[in-house]
Parts: structure tokens; C-alpha cells; sequence
């Protein structure tokens, strides 16, 4: 199952382990994400590392893993989608992963309830997964 993963899901995975973490590595997910994604958590790796309960050393492997795990897809393959998703997006801070989406014909796995105010792309919370797999 492809999916696009929104950065807000990346967030309790590099925290802590967990429910979040496992799904991360579920072998059926085949998770996208814009290629700007690892830049937006970067941004906030000091706030993470003050919330997490990994040391340093472990934080950034695991954020390595992450890196691996999820293909980031250029700008330029989803320019043309934008307009779709700009009229179709609820939010307009996720119109990159709602043109991905777009692009790549797949879901969105967010957590981001407003994300389900619209109908042609189908968004899979945490929980939503969970009860898949």
C-alpha cells in the first residue's frame, strides 16, 4: 500500500517507540513524502530531542532509518498537481502532499483531522492503519 506520510506522523516516531514506529516499518507500506520533509523536521530537532526519550545517538540513527524507509519525490514531478490540490487540500500547509498524492494516485497517512474535509483523497490516521494492519 503506498502512502504519502505527513510529517506530523514522523514526529512521535522520533520520539518514542511505539505503535507510530511499528506501522513505520510495516513491509506493505511503501511510504512517499515532498522531498522538503526531512528539511521541516531538521528545523526541530532540538525541540525533539527535548521531548524524546532516545539519547542522541539513537535519535539520529533512528532518523536515519526514516530517511531510508521514505522515497522523497521532488517538487518539479508534482508541479502540475498543484492546482488540483490547492482546490481540493482543507489546509493549505499540505497542498505538497495532497499534489503527491495526487501524483502518485496513493492516500496520505496523517493525523491531521481536518484532512478528511474533502472526498477524493482518502486520508488513513495512526489508528486508521492500525485497525488495517
Amino acid at each position: 500500500m503506498g502512502l504519502v506520510v505527513d510529517a506530523n506522523i514522523l514526529f512521535p516516531v522520533l520520539i518514542k517507540s511505539g505503535k507510530t514506529e511499528e506501522l513505520m516499518f510495516e513491509p506493505e507500506l511503501h511510504l512517499y513524502a515532498p522531498e522538503f520533509i526531512f528539511e521541516e523536521l531538521e528545523k526541530y530537532f532540538s525541540l525533539i530531542l527535548e521531548k524524546t526519550y532516545r539519547n542522541e545517538p539513537e535519535f539520529l540513527r533512528i532518523f536515519e532509518i526514516i530517511k531510508n524507509k521514505i522515497k522523497t519525490i521532488a517538487n518539479e514531478e508534482t508541479e502540475d498537481y498543484l492546482p488540483k490540490a490547492e482546490k481540493i487540500c482543507p489546509d493549505k500547509k499540505d497542498v505538497d502532499y495532497f499534489a503527491l498524492a495526487l501524483r502518485l494516485k496513493c492516500s496520505i497517512w496523517s493525523n491531521d483531522r481536518l484532512l478528511k474535509n474533502q472526498q477524493i483523497i482518502p486520508i488513513y490516521s495512526t489508528s486508521d492503519l492500525l485497525n488495517m494492519f
